[in-house]
């Protein structure tokens, strides 16, 4: 085989319905599993430049109450992309190329259509939702709404990377949206280190808009150059298929309102992290965006789970479905593992990165070390749900996050602080103890392992699936 032959197999979109399917995973999960990493890069170098600069615990604090505010408003995005990676999964492996340019057509319109969206209400929207967390103190408000107004001034170039990247992935291309994620993700660390200091966090804001509008603008090239896979035409953007674009809407919905469920519940919770002052405030910030990383294998594999059955269902191929679903759970068990042994020897130097404040670090770390097992249990649910997205069955992923979040996690994490308050004056934890944020998020992911667990052997989901894929899942 030539070189270029090589470079052809190595970039292009990937058929997952041959060939082994641990090897066929490996190939696809690398290089996403890279990916997410220098996606999750963004925030954190984000948090730790700002950290570590003049704006110091006050700088972090605002990025992270930020944070749950742009992914409650980045949900029509998430909809959009599982559903047009879903789509594209299964059309691809079905061979049905005209059905499948016609969805990338009327993904195309939905990202300009939901950017334009996203953009208006986010900008105008962020002082009050900002104040509906209870800043902690007014210089955090201050800079998280700045922050989150020049955010959403450049969203259009998020929305596109996040859905395009979707496509591409659905099609089995999880190389290049790493290449240029990796492009954008060095130019927003050099853009940091320009706009930081003098800007603080619209400095963080501005940074990344120009560096995801970056990747957004090469994911876009990559999906026109793929024409051996499919075609883009601006017929089926200007003229999208209706009908199409309601099946991408019902797939996608129930991942967006699941992210719309974690998003709010993060900022339900906020109020309570908020109380508990800027040292806590700032801890959690840090441990999220080292959380962000241990998450990466599991959201990996979730990705990878739903591209391989997609691909699979589309080709009627039953025989490798649980052969991929066997093998799936071995990788991300095993990454996951590794990764939380990781978190437990070095929890105090990942902390430190972020702050030099003791009392930040010694919180930081105590998060990590309640959370550490919890990680384990997160992969096999994303496995789990992963597999049944690629089925088309999302609804029941969406059932289990709003039993998990919205019933156990939001009130455990009250409760718990009720009881663990210190009263009188000079108490250090008058509105109750860090542990309550920490212990109630792994209990609700121990829980949700358990119910993916049970709903996966259950035969009902399974009956959407033609011919008797549903008796091989």
């Amino acid at each position: 085989m030539s070189i270029i032959a090589s470079i052809r197999r190595l970039f292009g979109a990937q058929d997952m319905t041959v060939g082994s399917p641990m090897m066929c995973l490996l190939k696809f999960s690398i290089p996403l599993l890279i990916g997410n990493i220098a996606q999750q890069m963004y925030n954190t170098v984000d948090a730790m430049v700002i950290g570590q600069s003049q704006w110091k615990d006050v700088g972090l604090a605002s990025v992270g109450l930020a944070g749950p505010i742009v992914n409650l408003l980045l949900v029509l995005f998430m909809g959009i992309s599982t559903g047009a990676s879903i789509l594209s999964a299964q059309y691809f492996g079905a061979k049905e190329r005209d059905t499948l340019n016609r969805t990338v057509g009327a993904s195309l319109f939905l990202i300009v259509v939901s950017g334009v969206i996203m953009m208006g209400a986010g900008y105008f929207l962020s002082p009050l939702l900002i104040n509906m967390t209870t800043p902690s103190s007014p210089e955090v408000a201050a800079g998280a709404t700045d922050y989150l107004q020049i955010f959403f001034l450049g969203i259009i170039g998020s929305g596109m990377y996040n859905i395009i990247s979707g496509i591409l992935r659905g099609l089995g291309d999880s190389v290049m949206p790493l290449l240029f994620l990796i492009v954008a993700c060095v130019l927003n660390i050099f853009l940091d280190l320009a706009f930081v200091e003098q800007m603080g966090a619209a400095g963080v804001a501005l940074a990344t808009i120009i560096a995801q509008g970056v990747s957004a603008v090469l994911c876009l090239w990559r999906l026109c150059t793929l024409r051996q896979v499919c075609d883009v035409k601006m017929q089926y953007v200007i003229h999208p298929d209706k009908a199409l674009m309601l099946k991408i809407g019902a797939l996608g919905l129930p991942a967006g309102i699941t992210q719309a469920i974690f998003s709010m519940s993060a900022i339900v919770v906020q109020k309570l992290t908020n109380s508990l002052g800027d040292a806590m405030v700032a801890a959690n910030t840090a441990v999220m965006r080292v959380d962000g990383f241990a998450m990466m294998p599991n959201f990996t594999f979730g990705t990878a789970a739903t591209t391989y059955i997609g691909q699979n269902v589309g080709a009627g191929k039953g025989e490798r479905l649980k052969p991929g679903i066997k093998s799936m759970l071995i990788l991300a068990l095993t990454s996951s593992t590794v990764m939380v042994a990781g978190i437990l020897l070095f929890g105090h130097n990942l902390i430190g990165m972020f702050t030099e404040t003791e009392l930040t670090m010694q919180l930081g770390v105590q998060g990590l070390q309640t959370l550490a097992f919890g990680y384990i249990c997160f992969s096999v649910t994303q496995v789990l749900q992963g597999t049944m997205r690629g089925a088309g069955e999302t609804q029941v992923p969406m059932w289990i996050s709003i039993f998990t979040t919205v019933v156990l996690r939001m009130p455990l994490a009250y409760l718990l602080a009720f009881l663990t308050r210190t009263p009188g004056e000079g108490s250090a934890w008058p509105n109750g103890k860090p542990d309550a944020l920490f212990v109630s998020l792994l209990v609700s992911w121990v829980v949700a392992m358990i119910l993916s667990i049970i709903t996966y052997r259950m035969k009902w989901w399974r009956r959407k699936l033609p011919g008797d894929l549903g008796d091989q899942i």
